[in-house]
């Protein structure tokens, strides 16, 4: 059975008519449609549609974008689809992995993907591994300067300020001063 996903992104006035129709048009007994990012993982429909599959069944989406945004996670939906005995067929890249030369089409994706992971790994090591030969260290830079750390500290331990009243004064949320009174108190106890 020919088994339809249409999919727009979530707060746009975007309709899936267009997507319904082609799908339609194609063959597909059941469509299955929802409002939601390519990018998430939390679409129930796309879930349920997997859920569903038999073996023979073929998912047909109008364009691979509609599946997903992530050549990645495309390639794990389309290992899913596998699994449960299915097929995919993509109408507007003309891509059917049902057929030899659609499976090895998918296989050559899968392989640039692959490739693609490898090359950002490796460029995002050397990148911070030259960042700390310079002496740089990763992550956000600290809300608080060591003098307003100080400041909390004194203030709060003393007791002429509440944490609250320090997190509204510097404009952070409590849970900064927490971790900044904690640090301070591990310190101490060094």
């Amino acid at each position: 059975m020919l088994i339809g996903y249409a999919r727009v992104s979530k707060g746009d006035d975007q309709s899936t008519a267009l997507q319904r129709r082609a799908l339609k048009g194609a063959g597909c007994e059941r469509i299955f449609e929802e409002a939601a990012s390519g990018g998430r993982w939390d679409r129930p429909e796309l879930h349920r549609m997997i859920d569903q599959l038999r073996t023979g069944d073929v998912v047909t989406v109008w364009k691979l974008d509609r599946l997903s945004r992530s050549l990645k996670d495309l390639l794990h939906i389309l290992d899913r689809i596998e699994a449960a005995g299915g097929g995919f067929r993509s109408l507007t890249e003309n891509i059917d992995t049902t057929s030899p030369a659609g499976r090895m089409m998918m296989q050559m994706v899968g392989s640039f993907a692959e490739f693609e992971r490898a090359m950002i790994r490796e460029r995002t090591s050397a990148g911070l591994a030259q960042a700390r030969a310079e002496g740089r260290v990763g992550g956000r830079r600290p809300k608080l300067t060591p003098s307003q750390r100080g400041d909390v500290v004194e203030n709060v331990i003393t007791g002429r300020k509440t944490a609250a009243q320090m997190a509204k004064l510097y404009g952070v949320s409590e849970p900064t001063i927490s971790r900044v009174l904690a640090a301070a108190r591990q310190e101490a106890a060094l």
